[in-house]
């Protein structure tokens, strides 16, 4: 469901404003997009969004590699096997959904996810010592 980030026509008090609401809709812009969040997956799947002015995103649907910088400064791609911790939620830990400060177990050993997966379309970590 979608969220509405527009002028209330209500006051502070709870009494109604009545100019807003009689000349003012509601604005397309106005409009959250819905909550995307990146699951362990197959395949990388990524989905584009129209912001405001043409401008667009990427967000990230599905994650099966994650790009990693290892300590001597060289990055390489590890492939994601599931979520083993996670600070921002326990449960985004059950269902395998990927945020950034996420703990992913690869072949590579244990990373920690430091990119925004909703917001930059790439997994970026680093590795944890043990």
């Amino acid at each position: 469901m979608a969220k509405w980030h527009g002028i209330s026509r209500r006051k502070p008090s709870g009494g109604r404003l009545k100019r807003p609401s009689r000349y003012r809709g509601k604005r397309k812009t106005e409009v959250a997009s819905e909550e995307q969040l990146a699951y362990v997956g197959e395949a990388d799947a990524r989905k584009n969004y129209r912001k405001r002015a043409g401008l667009q995103t990427v967000r990230l649907l599905a994650v099966n590699q994650v790009n990693v910088n290892t300590k001597d400064g060289k990055t390489v791609r590890a492939t994601v096997k599931n979520v083993v911790g996670n600070d921002a939620d326990s449960n985004y830990v059950r269902r395998n959904i990927v945020t950034k400060g996420a703990v992913l177990e690869t072949d590579k050993g244990l990373v920690r996810v430091t990119s925004r997966p909703g917001m930059h379309g790439v997994v970026s970590g680093v590795l944890v010592e043990e």
